[in-house]
């Protein structure tokens, strides 16, 4: 009689997905925080235990072999099952105690988050609370965070979304700017003054050439993509600058100028895994979030 071979353990089959949707050793090394050694080992442990070349070696890094593709769909579906296991796990935590996992863009947990944050604590001590500053999609299916304020209507059927606010945004100027360079009056005003913009993101020129003003890269005088550090050049007298109008009417240091133009509103969402919601502590979190976060955005 065959004795069955036993089953990979699951860290061998989550080392071989990560390297089948990186491509290569160090790409998946750099997702995961762990050893381009340790991961070569997994992949030539599992090899071993299933008897089968999972990848083939080329020049660029790795490649699927054939029985590598036809067995990715089936750890794909593990990886699912684990998933949905652990979600539900933890959506069944009835106590409020613990941890909760928070993930937000850089600029909305430097400047809008922290005095929502310091209310939550005050309001539920027994929860502790993990901020993600990142404006990378955190992934919520795999609990990279439980809750995530987004800037866009989550579509992924396993997530919950609930609209926040939407946000107005407005044209600021640090006061020293304005005393050294003269107050606009009107958007074409702009172009006998040093404006902040973006670098690669074309959100601001998109913006710019919706209202008539035929602009490009260059008209900027000073570019960057990250926003906090974008706020941070507007605050510090580099130009003009865009920016969320509750942020920018809350520093003394800027003033808001009416140019006439009518800026778009950005949406502000709530959203986590449906199953995560089921926990006191999660949805104790997200009904705090929600209202600190309307409050502060809604001034």
């Amino acid at each position: 009689m065959d004795i069955p071979s036993p089953l990979p353990d699951w860290s061998l089959i989550q080392s071989f997905l990560e390297v089948a949707d990186g491509g290569s050793l160090s790409a998946a090394a750099r997702a995961t925080g762990r050893s381009q050694p340790s991961l070569g080992r997994d992949i030539r442990l599992l090899e071993t235990q299933l008897g089968a070349t999972l990848f083939d070696r080329h020049a660029r890094g790795l490649r699927l072999s054939e029985t590598g593709a036809r067995l990715l769909p089936h750890a794909e579906q593990m990886r699912r099952s684990m998933q949905a296991l652990s979600l539900t796990a933890a959506g069944e935590r009835q106590d409020l105690a613990g941890t909760v996992r928070i993930t937000a863009s850089v600029f909305a947990a430097h400047y809008v988050l922290p005095t929502v944050l310091a209310a939550m604590r005050q309001a539920e001590p027994a929860i502790q609370i993990e901020l993600i500053p990142s404006d990378d999609s955190e992934n919520l299916l795999f609990r990279a965070a439980d809750i995530a304020v987004r800037m866009y209507r989550p579509t992924h059927p396993e997530l919950i979304a609930r609209p926040v606010a939407e946000v107005p945004m407005g044209v600021f100027a640090a006061r020293n700017y304005l005393e050294r360079a003269g107050r606009p009056h009107r958007a074409e005003d702009l172009r006998r003054h040093a404006v902040v913009g973006f670098d690669r993101n074309p959100l601001i020129l998109d913006a710019m050439r919706a209202l008539g003003q035929p602009v490009d890269r260059d008209f900027f005088a000073l570019r960057c993509d990250n926003q906090a550090t974008y706020w941070e050049l507007v605050r510090a007298g580099c130009g003009i600058g865009f920016t969320q109008a509750p942020v920018g009417r809350a520093d003394p240091l800027v003033e808001e100028l009416e140019l006439g133009i009518d800026l778009p509103r950005l949406p502000v969402w709530l959203t986590a895994p449906e199953l995560m919601r089921r926990s006191p502590r999660i949805a104790r979190s997200w009904e705090l979030l929600h209202d600190g976060l309307r409050r502060v955005l809604t001034r």
